[in-house]
Order: C-alpha cells, then sequence, then structure tokens
C-alpha cells in the first residue's frame, strides 16, 4: 500500500491524519515540544506516537536532540520502556512510534488514588530500579525520571520519554535552554554542572519519585522552581510520610553527591533484604479493580504531555498525606524518636531561606519553552484594537531624583514582558499583547492585542513604526507609536517566520522563498530564494556595515557554515562564504567583520570567530573552556560571553587574550548588554545583575521579583535594554523597571 501523506510542517494538523503509514486516531496528550498521538499501523496494532511541534520541527537542535531520543530509545530493551517501532526523525514534521501501552502513568495514579500502599511502593521501586540497570548498561543517561515518565502497566513499571537523555558515547549534549529537566526530580549536578551528569543523577531521581509516589509531593517542595533548586543542592529531603521500611533506602538515593547514593543493583538487593515477604508477582494497577472502573490508557512515548483525562501536570500533586508542623522527628540513622524521617519545615520558611542565599538560577523546566507562553486567545474583545489605556492602570513607583520607576502594566498574559527601547518609549511584549510604556515616568500609553502564539519576542521599531515579533504567525501588522493603532496588516503564509534587518521585514515561506516587505507600509520590495540556505533565519546587528542581514546554514555534519550576507532593502547578495564549523553570529562591525560563537556538537562554545569579508581573513580565539548555552554581545573589540550556570567571560578579539572569568549565581541568563564600562544581563526570577567590564566584578544586583506565577518563567530571560543612562529589564510578576546604570551599588 502506497505510503499516506505525512503531517505537514504547518498548523497543527486535524484528524484524521498520518504519520508515516500509521494513522492517528486520537490525541493522548501535548507536551511542550510535541503532540502524543494513539495510532494505528496497517495491520492494525495499536501505537503511540510522538509527532514534533512545526516551530521546533524548524529548530536544528532540537531535531539533533530528537534524533538522539529515537536512538537512546532504540538502544534500550523493551522490557523495561515502550519499544520503539519506527520513527522518522527527518521527516518535515519529525515524529516517533512505540508500541502502546495501556496503563496510567504514576502521576495519574497519585492524583486520582492518592499515595500507593507500602507493597505496592516496594514493586514500584525494585521495577524502576531494574529500569534504570537495563538503561544504564547500554550507556544511557535518562535525566528527567519523573511520575509523568512512569507507566504502571500490568507486568510492571516501563520509563518513558528519552527526550532530554544522553547515550555516555555521544558528545551531544542538550542544555541549551528548551528542555533541560523537571526540577523536584532533578540531581544537584544537574543545577551545578549540567554537562558531567551521570548515571547516579537517575537514581537521585528515582528517590524523587519515590517520594511523590509515597506522599503526593516531592522531597523538596517549592511553588518556585529557584526555591526547588536550591533546596536540591542544598537542604535536606523531606521524607514525612515515606513508610519506614523504605525510608532509609531513598535517603541514601537522594544523597548530594553521586557516589554516596545506590547502583540499581545494590538498590534491588536492598529491597530484597528490607522485606523478606518481598512480592514478586505481576504489578496490576489499583485503579483497574476499583469501582472507578478503568483509567484511560496514557501513552508510551509522552513528552511531558496533559493527557485529555485531566491528568496531573509534571511534578508533584497537592499532598494527600504529609505530616502537619509540629515536632520534627529526626532523620533516618540520626537521633530522634524511633528514627523516623524529619517533619516538613513550613513553606514560607523553606521559601525565605532559598531566596536569602541567591543561589535562585535555574533553567527552566522541560518543556517550558519561550514560544510556548506566547499563546492567549479572546483579547480583541477585552482590549480593542490600539486602545488607549488610562493611566490608572500602570501602578507606578517612580523615583523623582533618578527618574527611574517600577510599573506594574495592567496588561493580558503570564511571564516576563519582553521590551525595546525607541522614540522616549519601551515597546512591550506579553501573552496576547503589546503595549507602550513612557521612558521617563513607566505611564501605560496604549495597548494592542495579538492573535494567538503571534508574538515570540520584544517588538521591533521598523520603518517607524511598532511590529510585533512574529515567528509563525497569521499576519504582520505596523502600529503607530504614539496610538497604538493600526497602520497597515498583512496576512501570512502558514509556517512563515519574520526577522528584521532596519527598516525591512524578511518573510521566510515554507517553500524557502523570502520576501522583503516596507517596515513603513506593508509593501513588497522583492522577493527570491537564496540557494544553499533551505529556510533562511536571518539575523542583523546595529553595527552591521550598511544594515547587512546575515543567514546562516550549517552543514549536516556540523564541519562547515554557509553565511550569506543580503542587501535587506534589495535582496542583492553582498557575499556568500563557507566558514569551518558550526558558527553562529552575535555581531557585526562597520567594516563588515562579522563574529560569531564556534559550537561543538552539544552546542558548547568553543571558539569566538571573526570573518573579514573584504580580506577573507578569519581569526579564532579559543574560550578557556567549552561553555553551554551561551550568549555573546561585543563592545569595542571585547566579547563577553555568558554562558548556563552563570559563568561570564570576556576576551579582547585584538589580542586573542581572555581578560577575565566571573562566576554568578544565575543558572541561565538573557543576552549580555555592554554599555559603558558596565555588563548588564537579567535572570530568570527577575534580576537584573550589573558587573564591572574592566574588572570582571559583580557590582550591583536588584531583588527578584517572582511573583504569584512563580513557577512560569521563561528558559531564557529577556535582555536588558539602555534607556538613556538608565537600564530597563523585566520580571515574572509582569513588573518593568529601570534603574540608574551609573550606580549598580544602589539598587
Amino acid at each position: 500500500m502506497a505510503p499516506q501523506r505525512n503531517i505537514g510542517a504547518g498548523a497543527e494538523a486535524e484528524l484524521p491524519e498520518y504519520a508515516g503509514h500509521y494513522r492517528l486516531e486520537s490525541c493522548l496528550g501535548s507536551g511542550g515540544m510535541g503532540v502524543v498521538h494513539l495510532a494505528r499501523s496497517t495491520s492494525g496494532m495499536k501505537l503511540a506516537v510522538k509527532v514534533v511541534h512545526a516551530e521546533f520541527a524548524r529548530d536544528p537542535e532540537f531535531r539533533g536532540r530528537f534524533r538522539q531520543e529515537v536512538a537512546a530509545a532504540r538502544r534500550v530493551s523493551g522490557a523495561f520502556t515502550a519499544p520503539v517501532v519506527d520513527a522518522d526523525p527527518e521527516a518535515a514534521r519529525p515524529w516517533m512510534a512505540t508500541l502502546f501501552i495501556p496503563g496510567p502513568t504514576l502521576s495519574e495514579q497519585v492524583k486520582r488514588k492518592g499515595p500507593l500502599p507500602t507493597g505496592q511502593l516496594r514493586r514500584v521501586m525494585a521495577g524502576l530500579a531494574e529500569a534504570l540497570r537495563d538503561i544504564h548498561r547500554v550507556g544511557v543517561v535518562h535525566r528527567d525520571l519523573k511520575p509523568s515518565n512512569v507507566l504502571l502497566a500490568e507486568d510492571g513499571p516501563k520509563v518513558i520519554d528519552f527526550g532530554i537523555s544522553r547515550p555516555k558515547d555521544s558528545e551531544l549534549r542538550t542544555e541549551t535552554g528548551k528542555l533541560i529537566g523537571t526540577p523536584p526530580f532533578m540531581a544537584p549536578e544537574q543545577f551545578r554542572r549540567p554537562r558531567e551528569v551521570g548515571p547516579a543523577a537517575d537514581i537521585f531521581a528515582l528517590g524523587s519519585v519515590m517520594v511523590h509516589a509515597a506522599t503526593g509531593r516531592g522531597p523538596f517542595d517549592s511553588d518556585s522552581p529557584y526555591v526547588v533548586a536550591y533546596q536540591v543542592v542544598h537542604d535536606e529531603p523531606d521524607l514525612a510520610g515515606v513508610p519506614e521500611s523504605l525510608a532509609p533506602l531513598v535517603l541514601r538515593c537522594l544523597a548530594k553527591e553521586p557516589e554516596d547514593r545506590p547502583t540499581p543493583d545494590e538498590l534491588m538487593r536492598e529491597l530484597r533484604s528490607v522485606a523478606a515477604s518481598y512480592d514478586t508477582q505481576a504489578f496490576i494497577p489499583a485503579q483497574r479493580a476499583s469501582e472507578d472502573g478503568p483509567a484511560p490508557a496514557t501513552g508510551a512515548a509522552q513528552d511531558g504531555p496533559a493527557p485529555a483525562t485531566g491528568a496531573a501536570q509534571d511534578g508533584p500533586a497537592p499532598a494527600t498525606g504529609a505530616a502537619q508542623d509540629g515536632p520534627a522527628p529526626a532523620v533516618p540513622g540520626r537521633s530522634g524518636p524511633a528514627g523516623r524521617p524529619p517533619a516538613r519545615r513550613s513553606g514560607r520558611s523553606r521559601t525565605v531561606r532559598g531566596l536569602g542565599a541567591g543561589v535562585l538560577g535555574l533553567a527552566l523546566v522541560g518543556g517550558l519553552a519561550a514560544a510556548g507562553l506566547w499563546g492567549t486567545s479572546g483579547l480583541s474583545g477585552l482590549f480593542g484594537g490600539g486602545e488607549r489605556a488610562p493611566g490608572k492602570e500602570s501602578a507606578l513607583s517612580p523615583t523623582a531624583a533618578s527618574g527611574t520607576w517600577t510599573a506594574r502594566p495592567a496588561v493580558a498574559g503570564k511571564g516576563m514582558p519582553q521590551c525595546a527601547y525607541a522614540a522616549g518609549k519601551l515597546f512591550c511584549a506579553r501573552p496576547g499583547v503589546v503595549f507602550a510604556l513612557s521612558a521617563p515616568d513607566g505611564k501605560l500609553l496604549w495597548r494592542h492585542p495579538v492573535g494567538t502564539g503571534a508574538t515570540s519576542g520584544p517588538p521591533v521599531v521598523s520603518g517607524g513604526l511598532v511590529q510585533p515579533y512574529t515567528d509563525g504567525g497569521s499576519r504582520l501588522a505596523g502600529l503607530d507609536p504614539d496610538t497604538g493603532k493600526e497602520v497597515w496588516q498583512r496576512r501570512l503564509p502558514t509556517g512563515t517566520t519574520v526577522r528584521y534587518a532596519g527598516d525591512t521585514a524578511l518573510l521566510a515561506g515554507a517553500d524557502g522563498t523570502v520576501t522583503g516587505v516596507d517596515g513603513a507600509t506593508g509593501t513588497t520590495r522583492w522577493r527570491r530564494t537564496f540557494p544553499g540556505q533551505g529556510v533562511p533565519s536571518f539575523v542583523a546587528f546595529p553595527g552591521a556595515a550598511a544594515g547587512t542581514a546575515y543567514a546562516t546554514r550549517t552543514s549536516a555534519d556540523g564541519s562547515s557554515t554557509r553565511v550569506t550576507a543580503v542587501d535587506p532593502r534589495t535582496g542583492e547578495v553582498r557575499w556568500d562564504a563557507r566558514l569551518r564549523g558550526w558558527l553562529k553570529p552575535f555581531a557585526a562591525q562597520g567594516d563588515g567583520s562579522v563574529f560569531f560563537l564556534a559550537v561543538d556538537s552539544g552546542y558548547g562554545a568553543e571558539e569566538i570567530v571573526r570573518h573579514t569579508p573584504e580580506t577573507g581573513a578569519t581569526r579564532r580565539v579559543a574560550l578557556p573552556a567549552v561553555l553551554d548555552g551561551a550568549h555573546a554581545t561585543m563592545r569595542g573589540n571585547v566579547v563577553y560571553v555568558l554562558a548556563t550556570g552563570g559563568s561570564l567571560d570576556a576576551v579582547d578579539m585584538v589580542s586573542g587574550r581572555h581578560l577575565w572569568h566571573l562566576e554568578t549565581s544565575v543558572s541561565r541568563g538573557s543576552l549580555p548588554v555592554a554599555r559603558g564600562e558596565r555588563v548588564y544581563f537579567t535572570a530568570g526570577d527577575g534580576r537584573l545583575l550589573a558587573v564591572d567590564a574592566r574588572a570582571g566584578r559583580l557590582i550591583g544586583q536588584t531583588p527578584a521579583r517572582l511573583g504569584a506565577n512563580s513557577s512560569q518563567v521563561m528558559s531564557v530571560p529577556p535582555a536588558p535594554v539602555a534607556v538613556g543612562t538608565r537600564i530597563g529589564a523585566t520580571a515574572p510578576d509582569g513588573t518593568v523597571f529601570t534603574v540608574d546604570g551609573r550606580s549598580p551599588a544602589a539598587w
């Protein structure tokens, strides 16, 4: 039979559809990176098929991670996982089909039925130990073991979702800000040095999973992922409610140092010795025999989805049997009555301690990608187009002496606003809305709704008009900077990406055709394709000669990158070169020189590369270490590189010298901004930090501003903006603020 049509690269396909030969019958769940469908093969075999979201299908880094997921899942025996039946990571929409395993996830089971009884806990723990032994034997580290990734099948628990796993013999790394892990189930080393994570991290996660299974919460519990990160690294686990027979073994799994944790084989031996009556019969989920009837089936290849049955999201469910505040029994092995684990401290005291420590940086919960934060519906009726907002809707706390202010505009959406400065105003975007603030005092001037999922960055001022930064949206619009009213709008074909260079919007269609659009009028200037670039994704920099836009395309093996420099007003190719290595451009100078970060197969930055097209010369300066998740900026001849884990390095590109290195408390910061003798960047908890650009020391930071939605933070926070002598920044609580850039010590 001829294969049916594949899912396209546009919007999410409507059922019925096909992935390869497999008919997609219903949606089992949707996560941050993909959708899991119940499907059938030609012979009628039930499958769970994960299909990658369209926006991530266009990301070469994510494709590399998905290829790794398929390879890792195939390496592991089907006895303890969902066997891979078929996959096509190179399809327009990559997909993977695994055998469908009926049964709830552990997360669903605990949410619906409460904590597991002791006998079932032992069987689940033994089954997970066997699964990890099988996974580790083939050289794979899962790195995201959590209740929603454990299926309770009739023959024992199955471990699923190898989306961020890492084979030991692979150099591919996944700390790119898009998929890291789930904080309550991550080991301390995943926060400290994610590139060095080994099999012991899965044992730590197993301990956390068992606490969740026994109590309905995790051993480290807070509404804020930043506080959880601190607790995981520094605090003792809360084991109140864990059966006495299992608590000592769980505590060993949760040891801070990897070498102090047991191996899977040791776990199984300990479990046998803990209970002579250890029940080795097949595990049958209790809910299958309950009067509620069988739980809806869950797919095997989930990517952290929220199943249609209303199952719990990733992370601990509300506690059902947690101990109340009171006298604290001792941790097993320490002094105290009956050697019981400690009662949990109050959430308030744990939070205050964590925030006070200043170690609040965290790469975002796996699957909480920034693109996923920008979808809001029903806003048109709420705001109306270009509505001018009364000043009382923006809570202000200005400081007259310095002209600094803090505002919390009354606009829709959650997450950190993303702002740009132009014409005396801050133009900001938040899910579903674009708004303008007066730069002198923070007054809310106007707001304008934008379509679902249309905003993926700060607004851009092009051709004198404000334009929401669109990627995959349905339309493009130019707004009057003074009123927010639409001057023009233009419909976009599905899958169009938009980038800006000067007064031109560059629209790249799914077929690779690029259209240059006049930012002032919305009319077409030119249309063409660029050979060797596929679907180009352009970048432009303020210092680039004559407003050049650059498109890059890396070879399949990562050995070279083709760079095409384009005149954005005419579409003319100014120069085209193939350079060695996997290069990511980050700056340009007036003489035409372009600067790149050269990254390895795991996207860790190894070198800074300067290419001068006029002479063809290329200069490479090695970084002092491979820097994961690096962002770079440049001022003069000095490049500043901020990496995952908070390391900030300064490199002089003329002398090739490494000037200084600084470790900060930020797990993942924004793109750094260099102004004068300062380097500024923001953290995911809303802090703005300032570093002395000459000495490489931290000289000031603002307080954290997490707000009520502290668990919903961006993996890569918005960069600060220069507003004259002030610096503007934003926070997760919706705050937009400015501070005096000349006196960071006073922040």
